[in-house]
């Protein structure tokens, strides 16, 4: 059972009438609800003292270390909702894709996945590939108690550019390449790994997740009708893969505003916003049904104190009148960031907008 349904005849779950949960479902709520992409991780000195030598993708595989990191910011920050720490190549790290995740670059992979035969190397994930997984949100939804915890998945363009590319790339000229030249090829690669997103996703929703959240980092690189045609399919899948749990699906990729109407088209209940479109814009480019999350510039946050609250009231009178509000950036929390003024923005939102 998920953590966000009520059962029918019973108690609603923990987390169900938390601000963030309501603000997803776009009911009424007591504060806008916050918490911030990234907010588990390198900007605080607590998480960098506990990654102390131990590599990325090691520390994606140890339940209790990955339950102390995702809590860290709750504890600090007091934000309405945790967020799974992990990483998007870790479904396929755990299907035995040769990976490594370099500081300073990102995600590298050793033999790119290129043409047909590469396709089977990428084999259907079971929950015992992450057994890590169902143990750490055990150990988080106990401590959680009626804080909500999103998990999350890398969308399957993303997923697919890492593989194509072989680590991160500026132009996705490969990507490209063989979404153009080989229209079958991509579409075949990008449903397995729709395949591969949709079970990692169901078994951190079967453990407790209350919420989950696909990130497409790299689709903004694509023109709409691109997504429509060559992508938008396989995100679509993922999001109806997990609809029977009724947990909140949002959506997130940067440099989307052109993609905002698509991507919640995909099926999205909630479509993530970057600081580049307002929100009332993005609210008219998604249309009605759906929640927004987003969007102050992560940059204001080394600006004073008095540029981070003119700028954050400006995203909460962008979003006044939206169905569902949830106070993010529009991307993620800089590595470099003061872990103080990410506490000191919470309070001012939750403060500014208490009913």
């Amino acid at each position: 059972m998920s953590a966000n349904l009520r059962p029918t005849g019973q108690q609603p779950t923990a987390t169900y009438e938390s601000a963030f949960l309501k603000a997803c479902r776009r009911e009424p709520v007591p504060h806008t609800p916050v918490w911030f992409m990234r907010q588990a991780g390198r900007s605080l000195p607590e998480y960098l003292k506990v990654r102390e030598g131990i590599p990325m993708l090691d520390s994606c595989m140890m339940p209790e270390l990955v339950a102390e990191i995702t809590m860290q910011p709750v504890r600090r920050h007091h934000v309405d909702a945790a967020i799974y720490f992990s990483d998007i190549v870790v479904p396929l790290k755990a299907i035995g894709i040769d990976l490594d995740i370099k500081p300073g670059v990102g995600p590298v992979i050793e033999q790119p996945i290129r043409s047909r035969a590469d396709l089977a190397r990428l084999r259907d994930l079971t929950p015992e590939d992450v057994w890590y997984v169902t143990e750490a949100i055990g150990l988080l939804t106990a401590e959680l108690g009626s804080t909500p915890l999103i998990g999350f998945a890398g969308a399957p363009f993303t997923l697919a550019s890492y593989l194509v590319e072989g680590g991160p790339s500026k132009n996705h000229e490969h990507t490209k390449a063989l979404m153009y030249g080989d229209p079958q090829l991509w579409t075949d690669l990008l449903d397995r790994l729709a395949e591969i997103t949709s079970a990692f996703l169901k078994v951190q929703i079967e453990a407790g997740a209350s919420a989950v959240q696909l990130f497409d980092s790299w689709v903004g690189a694509l023109a709409p009708a691109d997504y429509r045609r060559s992508v938008m399919p396989a995100s679509a899948k993922v999001f109806q893969a997990v609809e029977e749990y009724g947990v909140p699906r949002i959506h997130f990729g940067v440099g989307t505003g052109e993609l905002l109407g698509l991507m919640g088209e995909a099926g999205a209940d909630v479509v993530g916003v970057d600081w580049r479109v307002p929100l009332d814009e993005a609210a008219r480019r998604v249309g009605p049904g759906k929640a927004l999350q987003g969007n102050i510039d992560p940059a204001v946050l080394f600006s004073t104190q008095e540029a981070v609250e003119a700028k954050a009231d400006e995203v909460l009178a962008a979003a006044k009148d939206l169905e569902g509000h949830v106070f993010n950036l529009g991307h993620g929390v800089m590595p470099t960031t003061d872990p103080d003024a990410l506490s000191r923005l919470v309070e001012y939102v939750h403060t500014k907008t208490a009913v």
